[in-house]
């Protein structure tokens, strides 16, 4: 679903201050500044980028992950089913569920060319710890697609635990898709399965 829109992951970067501290504009800006830094990576990357397109692994490594809590996104996208997880089996998972949204989205980098992006208020819920970022990606010949970054605080920091594309949101639909693997056959076959696809992914990318 999220790779009808290889710009989408670009803008997933985040950090902050303790949110009884921070402003809402505080994310909003970071978001902001942190695109910018992507952009400038891409553009002044870009040949080398197109030579060697492994590379794009270091941009996201360096840019982008430290500012995603997948430990938090985890227990979200398996819900009830991460309580009865084993430590080893939340690990594992966790670990595998990150490699798949870096290896199936690390590769969409390199299509940005140059898209628009608008941002605005940013929204908070007095009785929730969570912000939305909300943006625009301008696209030529068509309309402009919204992208929403919902932010917590840990460790001091914003992090990432969702992004709605188009209205759509990463948590809910991989949630959906989990649940239905574990009631079937059980958390150690979704597992089984990440590491399989992920073990693909790493194939195709060597070819």
């Amino acid at each position: 679903m999220f790779l009808k829109y290889p710009f989408a992951l670009l803008l997933c970067l985040m950090l902050g201050f303790e949110l009884a501290l921070a402003g809402t504009s505080t994310a909003e800006e970071i978001v902001k500044t942190t695109s910018d830094q992507v952009i400038a990576r891409l553009k002044s990357d870009r040949e080398e980028l197109n030579v060697h397109p492994e590379l794009i692994y270091d941009l996201v490594d360096e840019l982008i992950i430290p500012h995603f809590d997948f430990t938090s996104m985890s227990k979200w996208v398996l819900g009830q089913n991460w309580r009865n997880a084993s430590d080893e089996q939340k690990e594992q998972f966790t670990y595998q569920f990150r490699t798949l949204l870096v290896r199936t989205y690390a590769k969409a980098l390199l299509e940005y060319s140059d898209n628009e992006i608008k941002y605005f208020p940013v929204l908070s819920n007095p009785d929730s710890n969570l912000v939305v970022v909300k943006t625009e990606v301008a696209q030529s010949a068509s309309t402009a697609i919204p992208i929403n970054y919902s932010l917590h605080v840990s460790g001091g920091e914003w992090k990432v635990v969702d992004i709605a594309i188009d209205g759509i949101s990463l948590v809910s639909t991989y949630r959906g898709s989990f649940a239905s693997e574990i009631r079937k056959n059980g958390i150690d076959a979704l597992i089984t399965k990440l590491i399989d696809k992920n073990n693909k992914l790493a194939v195709n990318e060597t070819q």
